[in-house]
């Protein structure tokens, strides 16, 4: 709970990375007119909705359910506030875009239009989603227009602005060794044969026969990769039964077993587990190390980066709100 709804402000800076799903997602508070009394918050004379406000908190609600979750009414209270809150901000940063004389063109609010417009099979269901909720087209161009003038207030007001020192990212680095150790791993690839742990001996002994068959085709020199793609059932068969590099609890513990034990090269004996019986090829090891720093730095001065912008955030929205009227209805 505390991860999710008890972060800082500074999380505006997701928020267009969130921005496209929630239009997909058509929350059915997304209304058009706004009366009197269906008002939660003035931010410097701006309404938001009650209807706006309704539409994010079903969100919320969707992803609990889908989670299998139940919100108390404790921890609705507090999403409520959180969701207040984020509102606001939103509405400061928009109108601060508007001081800045941010102009974002018909262009870029038809691109993004048409990536939501991809997440629907055709445009005829698109348009009956909108339907549905009474919501237009004009109606999302809006929003995705007020997205975007935010995406480039944070952008020209505070991302750009910061730098992340050799220095810097170094000393993160030392101090958090820990945090880019790599554990040992193996490539291997696998053929394997079906049958449920709690089959009947039949069964389990017909798919014990097969991955016998197999076997030999291998020990008489047969590709593993092109047996597997002939023969093996599970869903790695279409790449010959390549998993990739995995490390020590990726796997079920006798397929585990069997795999870090093997030498570069080597075909196990037949592997016993929940899924059936296997066959493993292992190809290549990595021993455990500490990855170099020249290594992660690219990666980690974008990490610090991203750090830094988000404290930088909070601190701009702060000054927004300390300079601001907002009246809350809640």
């Amino acid at each position: 709970m505390n991860k999710i709804f008890k972060r800082r402000i500074g999380v505006i800076i997701i928020f267009f990375a969130a921005f496209t799903a929630m239009l997909v997602s058509f929350p059915a508070g997304a209304q058009k007119s706004v009366s009197p009394g269906d008002i939660v918050a003035v931010v410097n004379g701006s309404t938001i909705s009650r209807a706006e406000f309704d539409g994010e908190l079903e969100m919320v609600k969707q992803r609990f359910s889908e989670q299998g979750r139940v919100v108390t009414e404790d921890q609705l209270k507090q999403i409520e506030k959180s969701i207040l809150e984020t509102l606001i901000n939103r509405e400061l940063l928009y109108q601060q875009s508007k001081k800045n004389e941010i102009r974002i063109t018909e262009q870029e609010i038809l691109d993004q239009l048409q990536k939501i417009k991809r997440g629907f099979p055709s445009e005829s269901e698109f348009q009956e989603a909108l339907k549905r909720i009474n919501i237009s087209e004009t109606d999302i161009k809006n929003q995705i227009k007020r997205a975007l003038a935010i995406r480039e207030l944070i952008d020209m007001q505070v991302a750009q602005k910061i730098e992340v020192s050799d220095k810097e990212s170094k000393a993160y680095y030392d101090t958090h060794l820990d945090s880019f150790k790599q554990p040992e791993q193996v490539k291997a690839s696998h053929i394997l044969i079906k049958v449920d742990s709690g089959a009947d001996a039949l069964k389990k002994a017909k798919a014990r026969d097969e991955i016998k068959a197999i076997q030999k085709k291998l020990a008489d020199g047969e590709d593993f990769a092109e047996v597997a793609r002939k023969f093996s059932q599970g869903p790695s068969s279409a790449r010959g039964g390549d998993l990739g590099y995995f490390k020590r609890g990726d796997m079920v513990k006798p397929f585990e077993e069997a795999a870090f034990t093997l030498k570069i090269n080597e075909i196990s004996d037949i592997v016993e587990t929940r899924f059936g019986y296997h066959l493993i090829k292992v190809f290549d090891k990595k021993p455990e190390r500490t990855i170099e720093y020249e290594e992660v730095k690219p990666r980690l001065t974008e990490y610090l980066k991203q750090q830094k912008t988000q404290q930088e955030i909070d601190r701009y929205i702060e000054k927004l709100r300390s300079e601001a009227v907002i009246e809350r209805m809640l």
